[in-house]
């Protein structure tokens, strides 16, 4: 029996330390020992005379084990099985000796140790399921750690993976950064300059139409300067004559030339002080502006500078001028600014329909002005209109016309900032700026200006 617990005990240490701490030597010191056990189990039931002797051997091997498992760190993981069979192989032990030293004691306490024995084994039977079934779990968690630990070298080696794709596309963006500011850096001078283009095309219009104003006034004063000085020749004629009563009445003219010589200069000056003020740049402070005037004054502008650069050019003009209208506190030449570029596409968008060679068709362009009640509210309106009777314009673009850079003009004839920048110079006085179009008959463009 001590033979066949000796063959249990080295199988299952080998068993459960095959592939744990189990070093090659020890390995074969477990095989080599239970062949010899099975060989001395055998050797057992042939030789009758040596089944003490082999009990006692089988013994000694045991508490051998039993030292080497309890010392060696080796046998750590297997130290339950030893636990579980010290109380039944020292009952064993003490039984056998018993029986050797004192027969007639043994005898009678034999009852007591065989029980004690068989307690002792259901012990060890117990103690070896309960090992084994702790064994499973710990394999199962040492199993589940290490499939953690490999989740955990994926999980790393992924991370890696994405701090360095991380940090090339970081690179990359830094990059792509640049190169965006850069352009926009390009952009923001490319939009000063097409900004600067816009405001030197409407300096360019109404430039035209100054040099055609001025050209009146400045003929005036050269042809009553020419009579006058013909008047000074027949004043000394008369002098010398000594006619008081005609020298008298030369004089008099003289006077009223002169007058009107005054008036014709003043108008000049004038008309060189609003082309000053319109190429200067906003941020100027607002005055008290007479719209009607103003809007009077580039309504001619603006057509005798389309004049002076294409003489076929020729349109009806209206100006319906409300009398009431009267001065609103405004940047005079931003608003004139913004009434010169809304005429200029009004004259445009007549002439390209009179070029279509439309029978019967008569350019108009209509500016006007009125006084109105704001919706809602106790305060006054100036509503400025520019109405033509052109082509319109297409519903498809029409959410695009205060855009930046939109313009349905050919390349090279706008700039696209025209309807922009009057649309901000608009909302900046706290106005609206609305159009009403009808394809093939007509646009009309609408500012709104708060009197107070």
């Amino acid at each position: 029996m001590n033979l066949l617990l000796l063959i249990a005990i080295l199988y299952y240490l080998r068993r459960n330390l095959e592939s744990k701490t189990l070093l090659p030597e020890w390995d074969k010191i477990f095989v080599r020992g239970m062949i010899v056990s099975f060989i001395l189990f055998g050797l057992q039931f042939s030789f009758s005379p040596f089944k003490e002797v082999l009990n006692w051997v089988s013994y000694g091997a045991i508490f051998y084990l039993i030292y080497l498992s309890l010392k060696n760190p080796v046998f750590k993981p297997v130290k339950t099985l030893v636990y579980a069979v010290i109380p039944y192989i020292m009952i064993e032990f003490i039984a056998d000796l018993t029986d050797v030293i004192n027969k007639p004691f043994y005898e009678e306490w034999e009852f007591f140790f065989e029980s004690a024995s068989f307690f002792a084994f259901i012990w060890m039977i117990a103690m070896l399921f309960v090992n084994n079934k702790q064994r499973k779990a710990l394999e199962k968690e040492r199993q589940n750690a290490l499939e953690d630990q490999k989740r955990l070298q994926i999980s790393e080696s992924m991370k890696a993976a994405l701090e360095v794709q991380v940090a090339e596309r970081t690179r990359e963006l830094m990059g792509q950064k640049e190169s965006l500011e850069k352009v926009l850096e390009d952009l923001r001078a490319t939009q000063t300059q097409l900004i600067h283009a816009e405001k030197m095309a409407s300096l360019g219009e109404l430039t035209a139409g100054i040099a055609h104003e001025i050209q009146n006034p400045l003929n005036f004063v050269n042809n009553f300067s020419e009579v006058n000085n013909e008047l000074f020749l027949e004043l000394k004629e008369e002098l010398d004559n000594g006619d008081i009563d005609e020298v008298k009445a030369i004089a008099a003219d003289i006077e009223q030339n002169l007058q009107k010589i005054s008036h014709h200069g003043k108008r000049a000056d004038a008309i060189v002080k609003g082309m000053l003020q319109h190429s200067r740049s906003s941020g100027l402070h607002k005055e008290m502006t007479d719209i009607n005037a103003l809007a009077d004054e580039y309504f001619r502008l603006a057509y005798h500078g389309l004049r002076a650069k294409d003489k076929t050019f020729n349109a009806k003009l209206n100006s319906e001028f409300d009398e009431n209208a009267g001065s609103i506190n405004v940047i005079a030449q931003d608003i004139g600014r913004v009434i010169l570029n809304l005429i200029t596409n009004a004259f445009y968008a007549v002439d390209e329909k009179r070029k279509s060679g439309l029978e019967g068709y008569e350019p108009t362009v209509t500016v006007s002005t009125k006084r109105k009640a704001a919706a809602g509210e106790e305060d006054e309106l100036i509503q400025i209109s520019v109405k033509d009777n052109g082509s319109g314009i297409p519903q498809g673009v029409l959410d695009k016309i205060f855009q930046p850079f939109f313009t349905t003009k050919p390349t090279g004839q706008g700039t696209g900032l025209g309807l922009s920048m009057s649309y901000d110079i608009i909302t900046a006085h706290g106005g609206e700026f609305k159009v009403e179009t009808k394809e093939g008959e007509g646009s009309e463009f609408i500012i709104l200006l708060p009197v107070s």
